[in-house]
C-alpha cells in the first residue's frame, strides 16, 4: 500500500471515528464504561489529533458495542470498538520514524516472519563460520560459556545498537503522537496515574464486567492473558538488566545458576510471554468479528514473536548443559535480534502509545476537576 493510499485510509478512519464520537457525545449512555467517553465529553469537535488520541485510549473491551442502541443494524451504524481499532493501527504507521518504515506496517506478519528467519539464519551461519566448533557444540554450565560461542563485546555491539535504534525510533514516534493531540505537560501526577491504570489494565474490565468476546457474556480472560504477557515481558527485561549488573558490577559472567535473580526473573518471564500470548491468540480467534479490525497480521506476528522469544529462552535454560547449547543460543539470539529490529514497526508500540494516551487522559481529567472545583 502506498503512502497516498495510507493517508486516504487514515483520513477515512479518522472521519468515521469523529462521526461516531459526535453521536456518542450527544447520547452519553456509555460514559461510565471506560476512559474514552469522559475524554470525549471534554471536546465539542474532533480533529485528527483528538481521534488518534481517543483511538489509543480505547482498550477494545467491546462493552460499548453491546450497550449501544445505535449499533448495527441501526442506520447510525455506531461501532466504536471497530472504528477505534481500525484507526489505532493507522496511527502506528503514521507516526513511525523514519517515514519510509511506515510501509512495514502493511503486511506486517510477513515482514516480521522474514526478519525472524533471516536473523536466525545469519546468527547460525555466523556461529558456524566464526565460532570455535568445539564451543558451538559444547555444554554451557561453566562461567563464560556463552561468550566462547559469541564474544561479549560483539554481543554488546550488535544488540546494543539494535536496541538503541529501536528506542530512538519509538521515542520520536511517541513524540509525534503526543504533540499531534496538542501540547500538554508531562506531570508526575499524570505519570503515576497512567502507571496505575496500565499496571492494573483498568480499562480492560468493560466498566467492571469484563471484556465482551464471544457474545454478550463478559469475562476477564483477555485481561488475565494481557497481564501474563505484560508482566512476563517486564520480568524478562528485569532479568536482562540484572545480568548486566552482575557482569559489569560483580564481574560475574553468564550463564548464571538457577537460584540467581537473573534466572528466576528469566524463567518466570519466559513462561509469561509464552502462556500469555497463546491465551491471547486463543481469545482473538473467539472474538466477535463485528468488533475486530481487518486482519493484517499485526497482532498475530507480535504474539508469535513473543512466544518464540520465551520458548527459545526457556529451551536454552533447560538444555544449556547439553551439546545443543551453542545452536540454541544462536537461535535465541537471532529471535532476540529480530524482536529488537521489529519493535518500532509492529504491535509492540501499542502498549507505549496507550500509556501516552493514559497520561494525557489523566492530565486532562485533573485539569477539568480543578476547573470544576474553582467554579464551585
Amino acid at each position: 500500500m502506498s503512502e497516498i493510499d495510507l493517508a486516504k485510509l487514515t483520513q477515512m478512519h479518522q472521519d468515521e471515528v469523529a462521526r461516531q464520537m459526535s453521536i456518542c457525545n450527544a447520547c452519553r449512555y456509555c460514559e461510565g464504561l471506560c476512559a474514552v467517553f469522559p475524554a470525549m465529553e471534554l471536546r465539542k469537535s474532533f480533529n485528527a489529533g483528538d481521534v488518534d488520541f481517543l483511538s489509543n485510549l480505547c482498550h477494545n473491551c467491546g462493552a460499548c458495542y453491546y450497550d449501544c442502541q445505535y449499533a448495527p443494524p441501526h442506520e447510525f451504524g455506531v461501532n466504536v470498538p471497530k472504528a477505534m481499532a481500525d484507526l489505532r493501527e493507522d496511527t502506528y504507521a503514521n507516526y513511525a520514524w523514519p517515514a519510509p518504515a511506515q510501509r512495514l506496517f502493511q503486511k506486517n506478519g510477513m515482514w516480521i516472519t522474514v526478519s525472524l528467519i533471516v536473523a536466525v539464519a545469519v546468527f547460525i551461519g555466523g556461529f558456524v563460520a566464526f565460532a570455535d566448533p568445539e564451543a558451538l557444540f559444547a555444554s554451557g554450565l561453566e562461567s563464560g560459556a556463552f561468550y566462547r560461542v559469541m564474544p561479549h563485546n560483539t554481543m554488546v555491539a550488535i544488540f546494543g545498537s539494535a536496541f538503541l535504534f529501536a528506542i530512538v525510533s519509538i521515542g520520536i514516534s511517541l513524540r509525534r503522537f503526543w504533540h499531534a493531540a496538542g501540547a500538554m505537560p508531562v506531570t508526575l501526577a499524570s505519570l503515576w496515574q497512567a502507571a496505575k491504570d496500565a499496571g492494573q489494565l483498568r480499562y480492560l474490565d468493560g466498566g467492571g464486567m469484563g471484556c465482551m468476546n464471544e457474545s454478550e457474556r463478559p469475562n476477564d480472560r483477555r485481561r488475565l492473558y494481557h497481564h501474563l504477557t505484560m508482566y512476563g515481558f517486564l520480568l524478562c527485561f528485569a532479568s536482562t538488566s540484572t545480568g548486566t549488573l552482575f557482569h559489569y558490577v560483580l564481574d560475574w559472567q553468564a550463564p548464571y545458576p538457577w537460584w540467581t535473580p537473573v534466572k528466576i526473573f528469566g524463567v518466570l518471564g519466559g513462561i509469561g510471554i509464552v502462556v500469555g500470548p497463546i491465551g491471547l491468540l486463543r481469545e482473538k480467534g473467539r472474538r466477535d468479528e463485528a468488533i475486530t479490525t481487518s486482519n493484517n497480521g499485526l497482532g498475530e506476528a507480535f504474539l508469535w514473536s513473543l512466544i518464540l522469544l520465551g520458548a527459545t529462552g526457556l529451551l536454552l535454560t533447560a538444555l544449556r548443559d547439553t551439546s545443543a547449547m551453542g545452536l540454541l543460543l544462536a537461535v535465541h539470539l537471532g529471535v532476540v535480534f529480530a524482536f529488537f529490529v521489529t519493535m518500532p514497526y509492529g504491535k509492540f508500540v501499542h502498549g507505549l502509545y496507550r500509556f501516552a494516551a493514559l497520561m494525557r487522559h489523566a492530565h486532562e481529567q485533573a485539569v477539568d476537576h480543578e476547573r470544576e472545583r474553582a467554579a464551585a
